[in-house]
């Protein structure tokens, strides 16, 4: 009988920093370095969920704020969990609230115990704290729990993140033992804990050192892709990555742009999630290898070509430009279809070309042909 965990991260090959593997769980395997398509509200927007794994997502992510506000954790429970609810039998990854709390809650109270809000959707009161959290996610039946944290404002000077950071590693000891203690909880299932800091070296290296006090099975850098900018996001990943054990998943939330993933994964970040590719969908925003393709743009109303004629999505395969600016200009709902899933496909494969160059110990020649092809912009037809 295998001693292997449930869950647990196998590195295959190394390039640099960089590196690609399985994460196993339960529910199956995750190919890192990985993008999580973001369900927020049980789905991902515009899309079934067999059509999301066909884009060749291993893994979603789901939210707990919306989810404990509608349809409700309890009632996503006595339905059969998340997975079942929604139709995704694969992994599911599921925040914690805290960053939905901070952005979205119309009044809300921080304090030791946790945070107090009104619903931005029908001005309910809700007390969330790392115990509540925990449980959530437990009722959702998620594979891998995120600690409940919060997200450090930015800008913050150095008084104000170091209080926010030690905050959030209070609450991560409480979401450990909440997480342990909890009976009925997904078997196999994973908590990950949050390094937070903001921008500042010694914060980032002192909450990376707290967490692996506590222990996770993974690690997640917060606070980042607010504002910071990619140099700075960059310089914070340089001097946070290396204090992050290396036998556990790497996780940078809410990032995001292509050349922001690129950077990452050059710096040894393993997991992924962004709303950038589904939220642009649904505004005629395509990305390509060439750049971002703005369906709204009048030069497109006469083209015949695909948005990149070698992507495998069948927006490319079967519809021209011409056609998904018609029905962008028509505001018709098959345009948010198409070019969503015309982005899911192709933020999968450049997971996937990540993955492939890392394993050939290619990836500095892989990252100069991406840029290069970026370089170029979108070519108008003859």
């Amino acid at each position: 009988m295998s001693n292997k965990p449930a869950f647990n991260l196998s590195v295959t090959a190394r390039d640099g920093a960089a590196r690609t593997g399985v994460i196993t769980t339960t529910r199956g395997e995750i190919r890192t370095p990985a993008f999580m398509p973001v369900g927020t509200a049980a789905t991902v927007k515009a899309m079934k969920p067999e059509s999301v794994r066909e884009t060749g997502a291993d893994i979603l992510l789901g939210n707990t704020y919306h989810l404990m506000l509608r349809p409700g954790a309890e009632r996503v429970a006595r339905l059969g969990g998340l997975h079942h609810f929604m139709n995704w039998p694969r992994p599911i990854l599921t925040d914690s609230g805290g960053f939905q709390v901070m952005s979205l809650a119309k009044l809300r109270k921080i304090t030791e115990d946790g945070v107090k809000f009104q619903s931005h959707i029908d001005g309910s009161r809700h007390n969330l704290t790392p115990e509540r959290s925990m449980e959530i996610q437990r009722l959702l039946g998620s594979d891998i729990v995120m600690s409940f944290d919060e997200c450090t404002p930015y800008p913050a000077d150095h008084k104000t993140a170091a209080q926010s950071m030690r905050l959030s590693m209070r609450w991560a000891r409480r979401s450990r033992d909440a997480f342990d203690g909890l009976a009925g909880r997904e078997a196999g299932s994973a908590l990950f804990g949050i390094v937070q800091g903001s921008t500042f070296e010694d914060l980032r290296g002192e909450s990376a050192a707290a967490l692996q006090d506590i222990g996770f099975e993974g690690y997640a850098v917060g606070g980042l892709a607010v504002g910071e900018g990619q140099e700075m996001m960059f310089t914070v990943l340089d001097h946070t990555v290396p204090h992050l054990p290396g036998d556990k998943p790497r996780y940078l939330m809410g990032v995001g742009k292509p050349e922001d993933i690129v950077g990452a994964v050059t710096r040894g970040i393993d997991m992924f999630d962004c709303v950038l590719p589904t939220r642009s969908g649904r505004n005629a925003q395509a990305f390509t290898r060439r750049g971002t393709v703005n369906l709204r743009n009048a030069r497109h109303l006469d083209d015949p070509r695909p948005l990149d004629e070698a992507c495998r999505c069948s927006a490319c395969r079967s519809y021209s430009r011409a056609y998904l600016t018609h029905l962008v200009r028509s505001d018709e709902i098959l345009a948010s279809m198409l070019v969503t899933e015309h982005n899911l496909t192709y933020y999968q494969d450049l997971m996937a070309g990540l993955r492939a160059a890392i394993a050939a110990g290619r990836l500095a020649a892989h990252v100069a042909e991406f840029h290069a092809l970026r370089a170029e912009g979108d070519i108008p037809p003859l």
